[in-house]
């Protein structure tokens, strides 16, 4: 497995946590920043929160990196928090927008 199909299959587990508050999973919200994937098949995601009080603040990240380590070919997954830039609905993606009737 090469590191762009290591990418694809981390983004299909990424689709699979939903934010709490909102019916729509963390990567058609935006609030996946990157995806970093080296060689070695370690695992890098910059990721933000819909706010910085959010009530998942502490659960979500170890939610990603325990979901992206349990794939296999991931020898380790660190997840990164960052409040720049904020998170804005203009993030999410066509999909989420309409599955929350903002289109």
């Amino acid at each position: 497995m090469d590191t762009t199909n290591l990418g694809e299959k981390i983004v299909s587990v990424l689709k699979t946590i939903f934010d709490p508050e909102i019916p729509v999973d963390i990567y058609e919200l935006g609030l996946i920043y990157d995806v970093l994937v080296n060689e070695d098949f370690e695992v890098k995601i910059l990721m933000t929160l819909t706010t910085p009080n959010c009530p998942v603040a502490e659960t979500l990240p170890m939610e990603v990196e325990e979901k992206v380590k349990s794939l296999d070919e991931v020898k380790s997954a660190e997840v990164e928090i960052t409040f720049d830039p904020p998170w804005t609905q203009d993030l999410m993606s066509e999909e989420a927008k309409l599955e929350l009737g903002m289109l």
